[in-house]
């Protein structure tokens, strides 16, 4: 059965998929079931290729569009849009209420910038720099939407490699506050800023530095991978097993999200990272409710989008009291590391 601290009862089993070694997709697929499925989906890039032409996506591009869910959450949804040469402009405009994304929308969703703002990005290539100007619209959001509209903002467009950060501007001013409830915007906005921040515990900010990791969301038949910033202590030094500590701990008990870890789990070894491939050992909890040597692929998925937000880490391969020898529940051989998925949260809506 899955966590969630007084929420594990409620929670169906998300059947995403991921490929075993190179750029896999996530689905938000579900099995209408209590107990994890028995199998999962594995899907190949080809596979992939001949579903996108069967669907009409020969000329769109996968983009993770940052919209809100119904809780409140900043979540990364991926929606096939027009192939363009402004991808990152593109992206932007799909993030407008009433706009081109109003009949994509997943259930529960919505856009996050108000309705009939016009934007504009320039992109410095030479610093990654994307300086975005929007028309006076911009302003006219609602006050509790104020961080997560610089949240979504700074999540879509730095999807693009060729991103590092981000600066604002409202008709052609710079903006160093939002125009609403005056939040302060740093000079150059980025992803070390966080996401759907859990300030849960913290006393002294100052003596900690942000973590990002991903919990479950949605209910039965839409469940979504969601992105939480927590702050760990500047003493922590290996990010990769603060992470999957943090998984383990579970998501706060106010929220609406779960996770796949149980609460015994426990990383045994310190983790071992070579050249990008980083190597963690768990206790057999991890097994949860599956028999020996089978790990649950909704864990594999979260484990995976959590420890490669770090810098520098590409694959995940999980080893047993030592042992390599594991499959998934769908009874496939992990003799691959698994890497991070392309896109996040894709599917049919």
């Amino acid at each position: 059965m899955y966590k969630n601290k007084a929420k594990i009862l409620g929670l169906s089993v998300l059947t995403s998929t991921v490929l075993l070694s190179g750029c896999g997709l996530f689905s938000t697929e579900t099995e209408k079931k209590i107990d994890p499925p028995k199998t999962v989906t594995v899907v190949d890039s080809k596979a992939q290729d001949k579903t996108a032409k069967n669907n009409n996506t020969k000329n769109t591009v996968r983009t993770e569009l940052y919209l809100i869910d119904k809780n409140g959450y900043v979540v990364p949804q991926t929606i096939n849009l027009p192939q363009t040469k402004s991808i990152a402009k593109q992206a932007l405009q799909y993030l407008v209420a009433n706009g081109p994304v109003t009949n994509m929308l997943p259930n529960g969703f919505r856009a996050v910038l108000p309705e009939d703002t016009q934007v504009s990005v320039d992109v410095n290539k030479d610093n990654g720099v994307a300086t975005v100007n929007f028309s006076k619209e911009f302003k006219n959001y609602q006050p509790e939407d104020e961080q997560k509209i610089l949240q979504s903002i700074t999540w879509t467009i730095t999807q693009f490699k060729e991103i590092k950060s981000v600066k604002l501007k409202m008709n052609g001013h710079e903006l160093t506050q939002m125009p609403v409830k005056g939040t302060p915007i740093s000079e150059n906005l980025s992803r070390a800023d966080g996401i759907n921040l859990d300030m849960t515990d913290v006393v002294d900010i100052t003596n900690t530095k942000p973590i990002t990791v991903y919990f479950i969301g949605g209910e039965e038949g839409s469940y979504y991978f969601v992105p939480v910033t927590r702050r760990i202590s500047n003493n922590e030094k290996d990010n990769v097993a603060a992470a999957v500590n943090e998984l383990i701990k579970g998501p706060s008990v106010k929220s609406n999200l779960v996770s796949a870890f149980m609460p015994d789990a426990k990383l045994l070894n310190t983790p071992v990272n070579e050249q990008g491939k980083v190597t963690l050992n768990f206790n057999k909890n991890i097994y949860g409710s599956f028999t020996k040597d089978v790990v649950s692929q909704q864990l594999l998925d979260e484990l995976v989008l959590s420890v490669t937000e770090q810098n520098g880490i590409n694959k995940v391969s999980v080893e047993v009291d030592g042992k390599a020898e594991l499959k998934n529940d769908q009874g496939k051989k992990l003799t691959e590391p698994v890497s991070r998925p392309e896109k996040v949260n894709t599917g049919s809506f």
